[in-house]
């Protein structure tokens, strides 16, 4: 967190100065699909953008994802409701999920 009455915050990894909301603002918070991060956002945000690897994250309401364990490393996934398949970002196994009743999981190498 940062000190009481603080109108700005340093971040420690990559020394970007970020204006600090109003008291009582709502918070909300994700971690980063390209660096991961810990990102804190004002809730109701449509996305994020990291200060680190500026990657711009989704940034969705708890009742908007699901979650699946991976096909493959078994790694706990969460996804966008709707989806029809979920990558792993550990093992890059693509999970099927939702729409199809059929497992068709396919192996990708990246």
């Amino acid at each position: 967190m940062y000190p009481v009455g603080a109108t700005s915050v340093c971040c420690a990894v990559c020394n970007a100065v970020t204006a600090v909301p109003p008291p009582g603002t709502e918070m909300a918070q994700l971690v980063c699909g390209g660096c991961h991060t810990f990102l804190m956002y004002i809730r109701g945000a449509i996305s994020v953008q990291c200060s680190c690897c500026h990657t711009v994250n989704l940034a969705l309401e708890a009742n908007q994802v699901a979650h699946v364990n991976c096909g493959s490393c078994r790694m706990l996934l969460m996804y966008q409701y709707g989806a029809r398949s979920v990558k792993c970002a550990v093992c890059s196994f693509v999970t099927s999920v939702g729409g199809s009743t059929s497992p068709t999981d396919l192996k990708f190498n990246s």
